[in-house]
């Protein structure tokens, strides 16, 4: 089965998931913000600037919420991978 990115997530919107990665690491770093809050904060941002690139429009909506699983789902797998790495 290959699963082809560009199937689901507009070109135009790529520029959205590398933004959201950073913004979600300084939000992380951030130690007033508690760590339940910020997938909500990264899914508004990325459908805000989905909707600024797009327009306003469902598909705008729908390419948020995607590349934020993209960015969120990345992040996870950076984690993971390296405290995994460092616990054994």
């Amino acid at each position: 089965m290959d699963i082809n990115l560009l199937d689901y997530i507009k070109e135009q919107a790529f520029i959205l998931i590398p933004v959201l990665y950073v913004l979600g690491l300084m939000l992380k770093s951030n130690k007033t913000i508690q760590d339940w809050v910020i997938p909500w904060i990264l899914t508004i941002c990325s459908i805000l600037g989905a909707v600024l690139l797009m327009g306003l429009n469902i598909n705008a909506v729908i390419q948020g919420i995607l590349c934020v699983g993209v960015a969120v789902y990345g992040n996870q797998l950076v984690k993971q991978t390296t405290e995994k790495r460092e616990q054994v």
